[in-house]
């Protein structure tokens, strides 16, 4: 997972320039960077980053603006304040309440989350699913100590899982004997969206945050051209100068998902931490990345992990119905790239790629 950090991170704040055209592209040189564009020639538009860790990952935060710093400042409180509300590590959060009491009114964060989570159960046929902490518990995903279970194991796992075996009714979360909540695939993702409320607020126009690899956007780089968003290769992440693409986006998430971000190695294959919640087992949908891209940093968030389990063909089924809510860029196992016509004019890369046709 810092892996992907650190590239994303490096991309928007340091990548060169590169055209865009539906044949693949061809980089150009440049030298700019993004983040920094505009507040040395300007100095009267401040600027600064903040970095820190939470959610278990490192994050960087930056924002344009006269009230830069109260921005940072609140900011950086609300990200450790849902930290606590959502972490599945912390006894005393609300995650870990009600799992451990499995009943309990939620609150408005709790709430907001929960609504876009039960619409993408719903409506990914479970293909996104919330309440798979013990099986993720089982493999170990959520210490250091990763194993492959006993298929018995997995089998009575799974008998607890599932949002359909939930009651989220007037408020309140009741959950089964033995169920587990997990919003790791979506809360980074509710916590951006959050972050840019706070910077409209103190009257940020110009910001970046990236989550975990999770980036959000608010408005243009300070010179007025779009922030640049690096799609890694999924078979070389730690290679900056190998990116699958770029795309090029304003008050948007971009947020990726595969198998190669968090992984362990038995006896010589690999297991990654995406669960199909069908099996019990890592998905094995014929894709190695995901990237989501929308307005929404919630829904894009969980919409990487259900597409991923959900695999190509039904992940564009599902885009077709949905395409007003988010664009999505596939790379499948056999390295072939597709990348959703509404981001035309948006993505650039150098190597083939196919639009899929709304």
């Amino acid at each position: 997972m810092k892996k992907k950090i650190c590239l994303i991170l490096a991309l928007l704040i340091g990548i060169g320039a590169m055209s865009a055209c539906s044949d693949g592209g061809k980089k150009g040189g440049s030298d700019g960077t993004a983040a920094s564009d505009g507040a040395e020639s300007d100095s009267s538009k401040q600027s600064n980053t903040r970095e820190l860790f939470a959610m278990d990952t490192y994050m960087t935060i930056t924002a344009y603006g006269e009230k830069y710093e109260q921005a940072l400042d609140e900011a950086e409180k609300e990200i450790k304040r849902l930290d606590d509300v959502f972490s599945v590590g912390k006894s005393g959060s609300e995650v870990s309440k009600l799992n451990k009491e499995r009943s309990g009114e939620v609150s408005e964060d709790m709430a907001s989350v929960l609504e876009t989570a039960i619409w993408l159960y719903e409506n990914t046929k479970g293909a996104y699913d919330f309440t798979l902490y013990g099986l993720m518990d089982l493999w170990g995903f959520t210490g250091d100590a990763q194993a492959v279970p006993k298929d018995e194991d997995i089998k009575k796992v799974l008998e607890s899982c599932g949002f359909g075996k939930s009651i989220y009714l007037y408020g309140r979360l009741t959950l089964r004997k033995g169920q587990g909540i997990d919003f790791g695939g979506i809360v980074k993702g509710y916590a951006s969206s959050r972050v840019m409320d706070i910077f409209k607020k103190y009257g940020i126009k110009s910001g970046v945050v990236s989550l975990g690899g999770n980036v959000q956007c608010l408005g243009h780089k300070e010179d007025g051209s779009r922030w640049r968003c690096g799609i890694i290769n999924p078979d070389d992440p730690d290679n900056t100068s190998d990116l699958m693409g770029v795309v090029s986006v304003s008050d948007k998430a971009v947020i990726t998902s595969g198998g190669y971000e968090r992984y362990f190695t038995e006896k010589g294959k690999k297991y990654h931490h995406i669960m199909n919640p069908q099996t019990g087992y890592p998905a094995q949908s014929g894709l190695k990345s995901v990237t989501i891209v929308s307005d929404n940093g919630t829904l894009a968030d969980g919409l990487s992990t259900a597409c991923y389990v959900m695999g190509f063909d039904n992940s564009v089924e599902f885009w077709k119905k949905n395409k007003s809510q988010f664009q999505m860029i596939l790379i499948d196992d056999d390295n072939k790239m597709y990348v959703t016509d509404g981001l035309k004019g948006f993505f650039s890369s150098d190597k083939k790629y196919t639009y899929i046709q709304g």
